[in-house]
């Protein structure tokens, strides 16, 4: 999977960076950064599934993204946060 175009609500940026701390910038940032995908769950609609992004802003910061996969390279952010520790320690371990 590869996103080349990120979505974003109003609602969902608002309390992404409000509560999170986390800036629209980092989240795109990820998304250029190759990070490892997951498939949360099925989505209601056909072919929108809930996803989850793992990797490094360009700064190093660990973050976690959840998304809706629009389908061509479209996601449609949701969440993201920072990553725990033991989520990190679990991201280095699959990137070598």
């Amino acid at each position: 999977m590869k996103i080349t175009q990120v979505i974003w609500l109003k609602q969902f940026s608002d309390k992404i960076e409000s509560k999170h701390a986390v800036s629209r910038d980092e989240v795109e940032e990820l998304f250029r950064n190759q990070p490892l995908y997951k498939l949360m769950e099925k989505g209601r609609i056909s072919g929108e599934n809930v996803y989850r992004a793992f990797g490094q802003s360009k700064d190093g910061r660990y973050l976690l993204v959840f998304f809706i996969y629009k389908g061509q390279g479209r996601a449609l952010v949701i969440s993201a946060r920072d990553a725990s520790t033991r989520e990190q320690r679990r991201y280095g371990k699959k990137r070598k």
